[in-house]
């Protein structure tokens, strides 16, 4: 089996395509025999694959998260986040439990690589799994400059199969591709602290499920205990990992996240980081139809602006007409709404001569927003009869309006409170 780049401190020597290479010679590997490794490990995972899917079921996630991250910066921890933020149905692969064998476990304790034949191979695999298509979360993926490589003929090889299959019935099963690179940065000591401190956790929550014989043991990796081990998984990650990710820059969406802030604020940054980009996520076509129309990110940053505008220009320029709105709000809608605390739904219906001018119904609007609610208002035509004509029995009706609003706001809580 093919194994590149295994560093470990007691490391003498690293195994090249296949057969075991002096460390020198190892290091004088140029960009151009990775890239030619890169295509053959490919190629033959590749062919393995077509001839026992086909290639019509070649389906990959349309969006990739490739998280990556320094040791202890939160990747777990964010990793349930990210997904809700993106949709992702399917729990986070990660390339680390992917490849949980014996001889994996030691040479991860070292803070070494895998070989890229096997984590390329077994991840595409996982990838072509049906709860995968939504969108799958990569941790740990790529680590060195050959998998980097294989990411990239991925990439293309999606954009081959979607030209292959437009216009036929089997394009939706073929997306646009989009990949993200995300990177959580700590610097070296919070880094080592907190795989530390994680060691120390995981202690004493082994020592209390021996005790009580309740719950599962953690894993102890031999990194969380030693210092020296620790800036080692941390120097692999800075000079391996790091530098992989940061290859893709210029080819990828690239996320650069300060994870030493606290976790409300990093979270913050990942939403802002990963907010929707129509140029680049749309084919071209369905873009150019769509750009006329503003993003929700656009209105929302200028909504409450563009609302006290409004109120004050109704005080300054229609102070008759927006004082009558205010006092029928006070006076008629928030007795009915105030009732209505438990649920957070008042439905109001008014016949008010006042609502046939249109700007009273946007002032009322206006106001309910600015005071945290949100409303909205149907208007429905009745026929009310007037009078019958006894010799033909038509009845002849006259119509009127009601105004029905609709008032939601977040509702009391009461057993919370109480309870």
């Amino acid at each position: 089996m093919t194994r590149t780049q295994m560093q470990g401190d007691d490391a003498g020597e690293r195994k090249g395509q296949g057969t075991a290479v002096p460390l020198l010679a190892a290091a004088t590997n140029s960009p151009d025999l990775e890239i030619k490794d890169a295509q053959l490990i490919f190629a033959a995972i590749w062919r393995e694959l077509e001839g026992e899917f086909g290639r019509s079921r070649m389906r990959f996630p349309r969006e990739l998260i490739l998280l990556g991250g320094a040791p202890g910066a939160g990747k777990g921890t964010n990793s349930e986040f990210i997904r809700k933020v993106r949709s992702i149905d399917a729990p986070p692969i990660v390339v680390s439990q992917l490849l949980d064998t014996p001889e994996a476990r030691a040479i991860k304790a070292r803070g070494g690589m895998v070989g890229d034949r096997e984590v390329v191979g077994i991840l595409l695999r996982k990838l072509l799994e049906p709860e995968q298509q939504n969108g799958a979360l990569l941790d740990g993926f790529p680590r060195t400059k050959v998998q980097v490589e294989c990411l990239k003929l991925l990439f293309d090889e999606m954009i081959a199969l979607r030209r292959e299959f437009s216009g036929t019935p089997e394009v939706v099963h073929f997306k646009q591709p989009i990949f993200h690179i995300m990177v959580l940065f700590v610097d070296e000591a919070e880094s080592v602290a907190r795989q530390l401190k994680r060691g120390r956790q995981v202690v004493a929550h082994n020592e209390e499920v021996a005790r009580s014989g309740m719950g599962e043991r953690w894993e102890e990796r031999a990194t969380d205990f030693s210092e020296g081990l620790a800036r080692n998984r941390y120097r692999v990650f800075k000079e391996q990992t790091y530098d992989a990710l940061v290859s893709l820059k210029q080819i990828f969406h690239y996320h650069f996240i300060n994870a030493q802030a606290p976790i409300p604020e990093v979270q913050a940054n990942i939403v802002r980081e990963l907010e929707y980009q129509s140029t680049l996520e749309l084919d071209p076509r369905t873009f150019d139809r769509l750009r006329g129309l503003p993003l929700a990110s656009e209105i929302v940053r200028h909504a409450r602006q563009d609302l006290v505008r409004r109120l004050d220009g109704y005080e300054v320029e229609q102070p008759e007409t927006f004082g009558r709105v205010v006092e029928f709000i006070e006076g008629k809608m928030m007795p009915i709404v105030v009732r209505h605390a438990v649920s957070g739904v008042a439905n109001i219906n008014s016949e008010d001569l006042l609502f046939e001018d249109p700007t009273a119904l946007a002032m009322l609007i206006d106001v309910f927003s600015e005071r945290g609610f949100h409303t909205t208002v149907d208007i429905t035509r009745v026929g009310v009869p007037i009078r019958m004509d006894l010799q033909t029995g038509n009845i002849y009706c006259q119509e009127k309006k009601v105004f029905r609003f609709s008032v939601r706001f977040r509702s009391a809580e009461i057993r919370g409170e109480f309870a």
